[in-house]
């Protein structure tokens, strides 16, 4: 039997990257799939690759750090699914800077999608998991939320602030048997990460154990497990997935 399989998942910022990633091995592993993102062209994509695996798949355009739309997908997609039993916060954006030089704005987009965006998504879907009493959430953290990292102190705070919220809600959710917890990617191969100057990337594969970047698939397995129920006794964790770059 799949590990998925008679499961209803949802991804945000699933439309390439990570999240896309993620979906598809939801789907290779028998989720039907609810898949949110901004970008709608790049979204049809991502539910084409994942319907050729067999699954059902639907998309839903919102920005996570609204609350009416944050609300009103969850309400959508219980009533295309019939339930809601993963959700993945995926969605995330970079607005870096150092410090002196960061505007508000800057530090205000990233603080609204990073972490509001996870609050509001894991809220809304707590009030359908709690009847259902079972469920299980998936925040995407990042290395940078555990060591910080000079250029991003929104995205650092962000990220921090997304473990915090993680092991709270594991808290205040585990009697219903509904579970939380967050992967902790380090450097990733995404088009997030393309633009960093070769002299940075270099410098950082020396820092790197297993001297390779990771992969989304590599995060995706990550996400997985968690997901599935081989996790069933594990809530308020935090995965790093780095190759060793960060080790507590």
């Amino acid at each position: 039997m799949k590990r998925l399989e008679k499961k209803t998942a949802l991804i945000t910022g699933a439309a390439r990257g990570i999240g896309r990633a993620i979906a598809e091995k939801f789907a290779d592993e028998g989720a039907d799939l609810a898949l949110c993102d901004l970008n709608s062209d790049w979204l049809q994509e991502a539910m084409t690759a994942c319907r050729a695996k067999g699954v059902k798949v639907n998309g839903y355009t919102a920005n996570v750090s609204v609350a009416a739309d944050a609300q009103n997908t969850i309400e959508a997609i219980v009533k295309d699914f019939g339930r809601l039993d993963v959700v993945v916060n995926n969605a995330g954006i970079t607005r870096d800077g150092f410090l002196l030089r960061m505007s508000e704005e800057d530090w205000d987009a990233v603080l609204d999608v990073n972490l509001k965006g996870t609050f509001l998504l894991t809220k809304s879907a707590a009030k359908i998991m709690l009847k259902q009493r079972s469920g299980a959430i998936v925040n995407l953290a990042s290395i940078i939320g555990l060591i910080g990292n000079a250029g991003q102190c929104n995205y650092a705070a962000s990220k921090a602030g997304v473990i915090a919220l993680t092991k709270s809600a594991a808290r205040e959710l585990a009697s219903r048997n509904i579970r939380v917890n967050a992967v902790a990617p380090g450097f990733i191969t995404t088009k997030m990460t393309e633009t960093i100057p070769e002299d940075i990337r270099k410098k950082m594969l020396e820092a790197i154990p297993l001297e390779r970047f990771g992969a989304p698939e590599d995060v995706a397995e990550a996400v997985l497990f968690l997901a599935s129920d081989s996790a069933a006794y594990i809530t308020g964790q935090v995965i790093s997935v780095n190759g060793g770059m960060v080790m507590q």
